[in-house]
């Protein structure tokens, strides 16, 4: 999942600078015999036999055996943003080895797809991304318990390695079997943690699903459906009379602007200002707050090459504090999934900072601007894949759990474009596995949520290619 707000959308194709070669050619699939409508492991025995020697393993079924040894496998490949080819080339390995037509888009994003068995039916789209939190340095895997961890240097990579071996499973059994199903088609992107730029240039336009799994949720089985999208807003407040603090403090109208944005800031919101039954829906927070003289500082600091353990405190200590401040800047973050309540606190922010400026009209005056910089996840009305995964949750024994999050993840980008029959995605982003400490070197999984998250997710695109009409 992405924690990062730099997504602008206006993302360079960084394609040629990584050097990145694909060809948009599939691995030919063999026809299948369809006579049953089950699920039917290829699993060969040699495969189960590499991973026999783990206790933690052994009375696993073949099903299994195979998730976790595909997740050992990806984890254990470091993939930071913008170097994901070690680990695309052994997915693509992966895919010829088990014959599932896949490929390499312009950007390198891997492309995999299910062909239709009934064309009566529609298909779905599982989507994971490639790339992990951390650098390229080796990964030392250590099962401790039901526990994946790391022995403490760098991530783990569950995030989202967990999603990748899931689709690729399903991928695998679903090759080999015999279901009647509308298709499955699957996107492993690159860069998600850093800029989305693999999402970006995935030509979302030539997918034939509407219904998109997004496998990058951090607890088991949670279903959301909607996200925060983030928008950066710049305060600043100017005064006309400057002064010197000594010389000209007595007179009223040298208002200061540090201290006339401090006032502004108390009267504007902080926080969550809207929830529902979901969770946050918008909030607002207070980033930054610069005022004073602080251009000499700064300019020193580059010139004379200064370096310190806590630049705050620098500027603090050199600080100039007989001037009348004239400029003051505070930044917020917005962060909201639904598009009607950000215009309603931006509407209160502007209201607010009118009355400021009547209140100081000719002696201080505020504005703000506001810059979206992460489009938003907006909950949408189509409820299939809400009634698809209660009917899934029934059968594998997984409490429901629906709900909105308030950070990044592609679901955004889904949920802003459309396919190539010109539908708007309906995404969700799915939790398939336990995860604890995202992001750190602390981060760790859950095996056996994973093996559930697996038989949700299989049992979910069962239900969605059930001869019952799903409700809309």
């Amino acid at each position: 999942m992405n924690l990062n707000v730099n997504f602008t959308g206006n993302l360079t194709n960084i394609n040629k600078a990584n050097n990145i070669k694909s060809e948009n050619k599939f691995i030919t699939k063999p026809i299948l015999n369809l006579d049953k409508d089950v699920f039917v492991s290829s699993q060969k025995k040699d495969d189960a036999d590499k991973i026999n020697s783990n206790p933690v393993k052994e009375k696993l079924n073949e099903t299994s055996a195979k998730l976790l040894n595909v997740f050992e496998s990806l984890v254990k490949i470091p993939s930071p943003s913008l170097k994901e080819q070690k680990v695309s080339k052994w997915i693509m390995d992966y895919c010829a080895k088990h014959k599932i037509q896949a490929g390499l888009d312009d950007y390198g994003n891997v492309k995999i797809n299910i062909p239709a068995t009934d064309k009566t039916k529609k298909s779905m789209l599982l989507s994971s991304h490639m790339d992990v939190v951390g650098d390229s340095s080796p990964i030392n895997v250590v099962k401790e318990g039901d526990f994946y961890k790391t022995d403490g240097k760098r991530t783990l990579g569950a995030d989202d390695k967990a999603g990748i071996a899931t689709a690729l499973c399903l991928a695998d059994e679903l090759v080999n079997s015999d279901i009647k199903h509308g298709g499955l088609e699957i996107i492993f992107t690159r860069d998600e943690e850093f800029g989305m730029s693999g999402i970006e240039n995935a030509k979302l336009d030539e997918i034939n699903s509407k219904h998109v799994l997004v496998l990058d949720g951090e607890k088991i089985g949670r279903f959301e459906n909607a996200g925060a999208g983030y928008t950066f807003a710049k305060l600043s407040v100017k005064t006309p009379y400057g002064g010197h603090s000594g010389i000209d403090i007595h007179e009223e109208h040298r208002l200061n602007a540090a201290k006339m944005i401090a006032e502004l800031v108390s009267e504007l919101p902080q926080g969550v200002y809207h929830k529902d039954e979901g969770g946050t829906v918008t909030s607002i927070n207070l980033g930054t707050i610069i005022a004073g003289n602080i251009q000499n500082t700064a300019a020193r600091i580059v010139e004379d090459k200064i370096v310190s353990d806590d630049y705050s405190d620098f500027f603090i200590d050199n600080s100039v504090t007989n001037v009348i401040n004239t400029d003051a800047k505070a930044t917020y973050s917005i962060r909201s999934s639904s598009q009607e309540k950000e215009n309603e606190l931006r509407q209160l922010i502007q209201d607010k900072i009118a009355k400021f400026n009547e209140k100081y009209k000719g002696l201080a005056s505020a504005a703000i601007t506001f810059e979206e910089q992460l489009p938003k996840f907006e909950k949408s009305d189509d409820k299939t894949m809400e009634n698809v995964y209660k009917k899934a949750c029934e059968k594998t024994g997984i409490k429901p759990s629906i709900g909105s999050f308030h950070a990044g993840a592609e679901t955004h980008v889904y949920a802003n474009a459309k396919n190539k029959h010109g539908e708007k995605f309906a995404p969700i982003l799915m939790g398939i596995a336990d995860i604890y400490d995202m992001h750190s070197p602390s981060e760790k999984m859950n095996y056996k949520t994973l093996l559930q998250g697996y038989d949700l997710v299989k049992q979910m695109f069962l239900e969605f290619n059930n001869n019952e009409k799903t409700e809309k």
